[in-house]
């Protein structure tokens, strides 16, 4: 098969409402837009969230806490998911988002104890709890703050 040679589903396409021409056509005389109005106007638009005066949405439903946009994100890793590495392996924050522990590189890691961890490993990271430095040091490993 060629490029000129590819066509669309039998009823994939149609062609498109040409309104405005005629009574025949189904969108005649006003054109689809109803008898005056504001939305039968040329350049008709209302803002994003415009209600028709009504108080909008954003503005009746009450507001709580504080979001800071400021706030750095720090991802949480338990112990037991480092037994994915293999043995004498240096684990850093890229090594964690390339076996798919981590889903992106946040501004920093910490370490928990949660699980049981098998292997040496080298692990650095941001923080770690007191709980996950023992078994990193009781495995034989290093857990090293950057």
């Amino acid at each position: 098969m060629k490029l000129n040679q590819l066509t669309a589903t039998p009823g994939a396409t149609k062609e498109r409402k040409r309104i405005g021409r005629g009574y025949g056509s189904g969108t005649g005389k006003t054109a689809g837009k109803g008898h005056k109005g504001q939305k039968a106007r040329a350049g008709h638009g209302q803002r994003p969230g415009f209600e028709g005066g009504q108080m909008p949405m954003q503005r009746r439903l009450p507001k709580r806490g504080f979001n800071n946009i400021f706030a750095k994100e720090i991802a949480a890793v338990n112990v037991g998911a480092l037994n994915k590495f293999e043995d004498g392996a240096s684990v850093d924050a890229a090594a964690l988002v390339e076996a798919g522990i981590l889903n992106k590189n946040c501004d920093g890691v910490k370490i928990l104890s949660n699980g049981k961890l098998e292997k040496k490993l080298t692990v650095k990271a941001n923080a770690f709890s007191a709980a996950a430095k023992e078994k990193i040091e009781a495995a034989g490993g290093k857990a090293e703050v950057i």
